[in-house]
């Protein structure tokens, strides 16, 4: 069936690997109408224009899915981040991240195969901060609620369970933040009182990032609050080769954003040799979301048969290839695949 979608190219590599992922699902024979913004962030910024444009917000409104490049974010000062607006002005209260090893890619940490969920809009990413001038004391709240725990501990559950997946594990800090992250463990043990063919068990977060590292084979499906969830996703994308090869989608019950997980890497845009693997994966996710399965098992077949081959490969996973050249050799075999 034909589908409208926003796209948002973002900057720096954006734009590059955003055509790439864009080329290899044409080459799926998907029937795409790409509603295309390419003002957004600092490009927007320095036209005068907020950040998040209405605009975007009124496309991802009318066509409920986006694919989105990088963004850049600055560090310490400037606008607040375009990733969090999206997720709190549209409501994506779930961030999935998929983390599973690529065939040839030569990490420690062989057979990792990791989901984490993160609460996408609320506890200490709220932007609910004050600063006392005269005492030269920084505040921020980290607010977490009953709500907000349930449905994004209730969407790992339910992920989990339609993907035939058996473990979930909460990260927490509850010994520490008692009311906050108390609240959250609270409501994870009843929501998983609900799933008795999963496995649960709940885990510390910092010696849950200890245990990932020593043995990442014990886990499975991770939930936690905005923070830790952060750290925890990108901790766990290391254990598969890094962002670069890191697919994420933001999920509500209305409207959902795919996006690479990686920065703007500026320092090397416009010089046609980023990965756009990430962007990629996170366009397969997407596929899936629209029950386009066929297209989406097309890509990420000819990925990981790409990958296993090990060429042609960006600079960044050992190859030579530039992000066209990449993109031409996954299109073709998609294009293959699909004729098949």
């Amino acid at each position: 069936m034909p589908h409208s979608l926003t796209l948002l190219p973002g900057d720096g590599i954006g734009p590059e690997v955003t055509e790439a992922t864009v080329q290899v699902i044409e080459a799926a024979d998907v029937d795409v109408t790409w509603d295309r913004h390419r003002i957004i962030g600092k490009t927007a910024v320095e036209r005068g224009r907020p950040a998040l444009p209405p605009d975007i917000i009124d496309s991802i409104q009318s066509t409920g899915v986006a694919l989105k490049g990088p963004v850049t974010t600055p560090v310490g000062q400037g606008f607040t981040s375009v990733n969090v607006q999206l997720r709190q002005r549209l409501d994506l209260y779930s961030n999935v991240r998929p983390c599973s090893i690529l065939p040839g890619l030569k990490t420690p940490f062989e057979g990792t195969d990791l989901i984490i969920f993160r609460e996408n809009t609320e506890g200490l990413y709220s932007g609910i901060e004050h600063y006392d001038e005269r005492l030269q004391i920084a505040d921020s709240i980290a607010r977490v609620t009953k709500r907000g725990s349930e449905r994004i501990i209730r969407f790992c559950f339910e992920y989990a369970q339609q993907r035939g997946r058996d473990h979930v594990t909460l990260a927490h800090k509850a010994n520490i933040l008692k009311k906050s992250s108390g609240l959250f463990l609270d409501v994870g043990r009843e929501v998983a009182a609900e799933y008795p063919e999963i496995t649960f068990d709940d885990r510390i977060i910092d010696a849950l990032c200890m245990d990932l590292v020593m043995h990442p084979d014990r886990y499975d499906c991770i939930v936690s609050t905005n923070l830790f969830g952060d750290i925890l996703s990108d901790l766990a994308a290391g254990l598969v080769g890094g962002l670069g090869v890191t697919a994420g989608a933001n999920i509500g019950d209305e409207y959902a954003v795919f996006e690479a997980v990686h920065g703007s890497a500026p320092d090397i845009a416009g010089q046609n040799i980023a990965n756009p693997t990430a962007l990629i994966q996170s366009a397969v996710m997407m596929l899936r979301h629209l029950d386009e399965t066929a297209a989406a098992n097309a890509i990420e077949n000819s990925l990981r048969a790409l990958y296993q081959e090990g060429a042609p490969l960006t600079p960044d996973v050992g190859g030579e290839a530039s992000t066209s050249e990449f993109a031409d050799a996954l299109a073709d075999r998609v294009a293959d695949r699909v004729a098949a």
